[in-house]
């Protein structure tokens, strides 16, 4: 991500899914992509998924390309030096000593709502928040997740300032209306509440949309209209030019299967569409900081001080936005 358009290191702090639950098995092993970094993602025997820094510290061979799990650590495709979950070699077959160093970097990791969340600092810092148990994901109540992916060219921070920014709604995605939004927050929690009409295969529907970030690795989205439905979603920075995003809908069951389907299935493609119709804005843009905002845009004041939180000390300096529009 070039200096020009995001001056900004690409991955804030803050929980990032690196897999979905359902995509690592028992003994498995996946290569990942995330926070500038190569990473190793494997499941034990004990059923905890771990996630380390990808290369061996040996000879450098990439542990997630070839490694197999071994009880509860990964063994080495190259010379099958054999790592735990907390990145410390735990044997090597040939040689009775191992080398003190002879580690690699350890993620914190929490599985929880259906996906393998990582702890990103790029100061070091422990975890600071949990992501919450959402109570939707694993109820009869509801479908399970209907999953779409993208590998877009911005920063997590344009994509979540995307709540906020009302005025798009309507002139990008043609919603019925210039839908109002509440937003709100509370330490690492923003909350924004909107009314906005959305089409269907059926027609235009009158709904509302509530939004909760919990920092800008995970956030849901509750869509009421026609038919309830669950957005969760995480942005996961992957290198310094590209984010990895999940959608995850789910739909409420009504009792009425076949129209579920339907009605959930065409907001799934609408919803998706309108995401699409953004790629090419978040691609070409720039980052403003101040942004030069106007009555009616919304409450992106409030996002723009809250998003400091998540990045170095300082980062931020000289955005000095008039006090009256944060109160806006």
């Amino acid at each position: 991500m070039s200096a020009s358009r995001f001056p900004f290191t690409s991955s804030p702090k803050g929980w990032f899914a690196v897999a979905l639950s359902r995509e690592l098995g028992p003994g498995q092993v996946l290569p990942v992509k995330a926070f500038e970094k190569d990473l190793v993602l494997f499941r034990g025997e004990d059923g905890q998924a771990k996630l380390l820094g990808a290369f061996c510290p040996h000879m450098g061979a990439h542990l997630g390309h070839g490694g197999k799990v071994v009880e509860n650590t990964i063994k080495c495709p190259f010379h099958a030096w054999q790592f735990d979950g907390a990145g410390q070699c735990t044997k090597i077959p040939y040689a009775d000593r191992i080398p003190p160093k002879a580690k690699v970097r350890p993620w914190t990791v929490m599985e929880r709502n259906g996906m393998i969340l990582a702890w990103n600092d790029i100061e070091g810092g422990a975890p600071e928040w949990e992501v919450p148990v959402i109570p939707e994901i694993g109820s009869d109540e509801w479908t399970d997740f209907e999953v779409r992916e993208w590998d877009i060219k911005t920063h997590s921070l344009d994509m979540a300032e995307n709540q906020v920014d009302v005025a798009h709604f309507q002139y990008l995605h043609g919603t019925l209306d210039y839908p109002a939004s509440e937003a709100s927050v509370d330490g690492h929690i923003m909350r924004v509440a909107s009314k906005a009409g959305m089409g269907t295969t059926r027609g235009a529907v009158a709904g509302s949309i509530e939004s909760t970030s919990y920092g800008f690795g995970f956030n849901t989205i509750r869509f009421k209209g026609v038919v309830d439905t669950l957005l969760v979603t995480s942005v996961t920075p992957k290198d310094k030019d590209y984010v990895h995003v999940r959608f995850c809908f789910m739909v409420k069951k009504t009792g009425g299967a076949a129209l579920d389907r339907g009605v959930g299935k065409a907001f799934i493609a609408e919803v998706s569409r309108q995401l699409e119709q953004d790629i090419p804005v978040w691609e070409n843009k720039v980052f403003v900081h101040p942004p030069m905002l106007c009555e009616g845009d919304g409450p992106i004041p409030l996002f723009r001080k809250w998003l400091r939180q998540f990045f170095p000390a300082g980062t931020f300096d000289g955005m000095n936005l008039p006090a009256e529009l944060y109160n806006a």
